[in-house]
């Protein structure tokens, strides 16, 4: 077994280097399965974010003023560094936040093909060229960075979101001041310490543990910082949306999610039955994307719940990095709280509970923040456990006499993220496509996985319009230049001097 990399404790990454905290708090990183206490980061505070974000601002000038392409060499090593340390890496994340070993294996993959991809951009980040209405002159836009860039991501994901958000904003001249999850600090001080050792210049890449209260809002309100990158939950982003707001400052906005999938009477049975158990209960149920809603039409509700009861029930419950090991843990005792919570409400509101709905607590499961995979019947589409994302492993059956209701239940919520459809008619499904309105739709899979190069992101309460992934990250992290160059030798006044 690899040992885990060694992790600089204790220490914010300011202007190139390891530095004390400006006071002597600490937050500790424990195991969600066991107990076991893995570390120490700095509980940082407003002075130690402006430290950070001058360090991001003095290097800015000479970082934006680097090629692109020079820019983007760099990133490249930083992907072969975490090629190299992929199974060091995921073994952390796996005792660090508790999804199993081989979810954290994609995830720090995730991070691999978005640095691969999102280098790439650096001998292109197009801009065009287009004719101008007046004669010899020319017309075009560039790309242009904005400054230093706040990022804040959640623990679910800890290597894959930060390399949504840091990557892009690194390739097209920024730099940036990164605030990881406070479950999952020793990861974003490991992926930091990675980009460093690439070769980044003091100051393009600092990190600051803590607190969302302390640290995030130090960030989010900091005077020098131009753009704000947040994924979490809706409540906490449209409070950054509001500051930001007020601040005249951009901000990318990636929230919550109600997802749900539409199970057809012409529907493989087997092949949706596999998806919607990895959908709904792979990372413990802990993802934005997760399918915490089923809705089947009635000719197959019966079959279908047969199937899932006995997949969910089936599910082995452990350690993730065992290798029999199915669930995770929950992050944290809060998180376990919040989804029996729901679970309450949910038998409360008169849905009926099919399976789990209740702490796991046997033997060395006892040390840990473990919860029974859970299905509810009989949901009704107005229920809180319908329309409030639970962040769990929990799922909910609704039933359906018609596409045209499925489809209108699944757009029944404030969120918009991800949605799936199965059935084997093309024409069902391509009509499915263009009415759920939400930013992605899969049909026959789950409501689970991106692909780096599309582009990721919701409507409605799930963002703000802006999208990670895919070329169109690259408008969150810069400015559009218009360029106009008159040859002509005269006064040229467009819209003007048009007869």
């Amino acid at each position: 077994m690899l040992e885990l990399l060694a992790v600089p404790q204790g220490r914010n990454y300011i202007a190139g280097r390891w530095v004390d905290p400006v006071g002597d708090r600490m937050l500790t990183s424990v195991n969600p399965a066991t107990g076991e206490v893995l570390g120490v980061a700095p509980d940082s505070s407003a002075a130690d974010v402006d430290r950070a974000v001058r360090a991001a601002a003095e290097a800015w000038p000479s970082w934006r003023a680097t090629p692109a392409p020079r820019r983007a060499e760099i990133l490249f090593r930083a992907a072969e560094l975490l090629v190299r340390h992929k199974e060091e890496l995921a073994r952390l994340a796996t005792r660090e936040m508790g999804k199993i070993l081989t979810e954290t294996r994609g995830d720090v993959q995730e991070a691999i093909d978005m640095t691969y991809f999102i280098a790439g951009e650096g001998r292109r980040l197009h801009g065009y060229t287009t004719p101008s209405e007046m004669p010899h002159k020319a017309a075009y836009c560039v790309r242009a960075p904005l400054g230093v860039v706040a990022v804040i991501t959640p623990w679910n994901f800890p290597m894959a979101i930060p390399s949504w958000k840091i990557v892009p904003a690194l390739v097209c001249g920024n730099t940036v001041v990164f605030k990881p999850a406070s479950y999952t600090p020793l990861l974003g001080l490991k992926f930091v310490e990675l980009f460093a050792e690439a070769g980044l210049p003091p100051g393009v890449l600092n990190v600051v543990t803590g607190p969302g209260e302390a640290v995030g809002d130090a960030l989010v309100e900091h005077p020098q910082v131009r753009v704000v990158s947040f994924t979490g939950s809706t409540e906490t982003g449209l409070r950054l949306a509001e500051k930001c707001g007020r601040l005249g400052k951009r901000v990318s906005l990636e929230m919550g999610g109600k997802n749900a999938a539409i199970v057809l009477p012409d529907a493989d049975l087997g092949l949706a039955t596999d998806a919607l158990i990895w959908s709904a209960f792979g990372t413990t149920g802990q993802r934005c994307t997760a399918c915490s809603r089923i809705i089947v039409h009635r000719e197959v509700r019966e079959a279908l719940t047969e199937r899932l009861v006995a997949r969910a029930e089936a599910l082995r419950l452990g350690d993730g990095l065992a290798p029999d090991t199915d669930v995770g843990p929950l992050v944290s005792a809060a998180q376990l709280e919040r989804v029996h919570r729901y679970v309450e409400v949910g038998t409360g509101e008169g849905a009926r509970l099919l399976t789990g709905g209740r702490r796991v607590t046997d033997g060395a499961l006892a040390r840990g923040h473990f919860y029974a995979p859970t299905i509810f019947d009989q949901v009704r589409p107005e229920m809180r456990i319908a329309q409030e994302e639970i962040f769990g492993p929990v799922t909910d059956l609704i039933e359906a006499a018609s596409l045209e209701e499925a489809i209108a239940i699944l757009n029944g919520v404030r969120y918009g993220l991800s949605a799936s459809i199965f059935t084997r008619d093309v024409n069902t499904a391509m009509r499915a496509i263009d009415e759920i309105d939400t930013g992605i739709v899969y049909v026959n899979h789950g409501t689970i996985g991106a692909e780096v190069h599309l582009p990721f992101g919701g409507t409605k309460d799930t963002g703000n319009g802006h999208r990670e992934g895919g070329l169109q990250v690259l408008d969150v992290f810069s400015e559009w230049k218009a360029v106009y160059i008159d040859y002509s030798g005269r006064l040229q006044r467009a819209q003007i001097d048009k007869d």
